[in-house]
């Protein structure tokens, strides 16, 4: 092959620089991930997207929908406007720029934060050793856990049977749940750069309609919430999200760090929904194992607790799922390929990391 020749085609440039990182990625080993990408070429990245979009009143994915729609409208219209092409040549055209387009995806979602998939486990630098729970410990970490619950939710609303009301958290919740979430990463020795963003995406439901409740974009450098979160939700996933913004690809991992960043708050608001968010995680698993078990001990839960549960369910119901196999799918399919095995159950490795985490320290 003429590679001077290949490389002279600016469709064959973006080929070659997707293969290329996707080999890259492949070859580096682990240490090598944390300590130049993660460490360090990650933070200039940072850096650059703080420059870049750290002044927008709003999401930086509305921008870049923007110009993906004129560039992809440009090369079609580009394309047909040779009319010296049959059908032929003008689909090879199409399929050839689309290559092209895949392979640049890949480089810059790689570049601008993929690689973070190959670092070292949180649990490895935390010094704990997550494993799957009995049931009969599955059972210890929910009564534990509801024991949390319940004394928070009291420390809020005294003996109520409704659904707790919104607290007044101040008026930038993202600013909040950053400074939280900073102080967990201090703790255990992560870099921390300020400026990360967790936008608000309108219109309500653009994520939750696809089961999602917030979504990490590498090409914009920010996390994002769907707007039709119930307010029992919002800070623990603006958490979640950003702990990817600072360089965490793992979404159990990405929870665990949700689940720190609310319990260590000194707001009891915070804390209650770090704790409830984690026992829902905790509820699945176990009603998962034990049914019958679950369906009784959820009768003898207090009558706030059940209200809280039932108003979240109530707001996600609002926005019922489109095409839920396709996008399990689709998303089961992106999670292995960046080293993910366990898919879309990553999400409850949280469990796991929570249990391992109370055991060192004695809880």
């Amino acid at each position: 092959m003429n590679y001077r020749k290949f490389l002279s085609s600016p469709k064959n440039i973006g080929i070659a620089l997707g293969l290329l990182t996707l080999l890259l990625g492949w070859l580096m080993p682990v240490p090598f991930v944390e300590r130049f990408y993660s460490r360090g070429l990650f933070l200039g990245v940072r850096w650059l997207f703080r420059v870049l979009d750290g002044w927008l009143p709003f999401a930086g994915v509305y921008v870049l929908l923007l110009v993906v729609l004129i560039w992809l409208g440009w090369g079609v219209r580009r394309l047909f406007k040779k009319s010296e092409l049959n059908r032929r040549q003008r689909l090879g055209g199409a399929l050839h720029g689309l290559l092209s387009f895949v392979g640049v995806v890949v480089f810059l979602f790689q570049w601008l934060w993929g690689f973070n998939y190959g670092r070292v486990p949180l649990e490895r630098q935390m010094g704990i050793e997550p494993r799957p729970l009995t049931v009969d410990e599955l059972r210890d970490e929910l009564l534990m856990t509801t024991t949390e619950v319940v004394r928070y939710r009291h420390s809020l609303q005294e003996g109520s049977d409704t659904v707790i009301a919104e607290q007044k958290i101040g008026p930038n919740p993202e600013a909040l749940m950053r400074q939280e979430l900073r102080a967990v990463l201090k703790k255990y020795n992560y870099p921390r750069p300020e400026e990360v963003r967790g936008r608000t995406l309108l219109p309500k439901g653009i994520l939750l309609r696809f089961s999602t409740a917030g979504v990490y974009l590498p090409f914009t450098g920010e996390g994002h919430v769907d707007a039709g979160l119930h307010h029992l939700q919002l800070p623990f996933v603006l958490a979640h999200e950003m702990s990817h913004a600072y360089g965490h690809g793992d979404e159990g991992t990405c929870n665990f760090l949700a689940y720190l960043s609310c319990i260590h708050s000194e707001d009891p608001y915070i804390k209650y929904i770090g704790y409830l968010y984690y026992w829902r995680y905790v509820a699945s698993e176990y009603r998962a194992m034990a049914p019958d078990a679950y369906e009784q001990f959820r009768k003898a839960l207090p009558a706030g607790i059940r209200a809280d549960v039932r108003a979240i369910q109530a707001e996600m119901d609002k926005y019922p799922d489109i095409l839920p196999e396709l996008r399990d799918a689709a998303y089961n399919t992106y999670l292995h390929s960046q080293g993910i095995a366990e898919g879309m159950k990553n999400y409850d490795r949280v469990v796991m990391l929570v249990a391992a985490w109370r055991k060192k320290n004695g809880q």
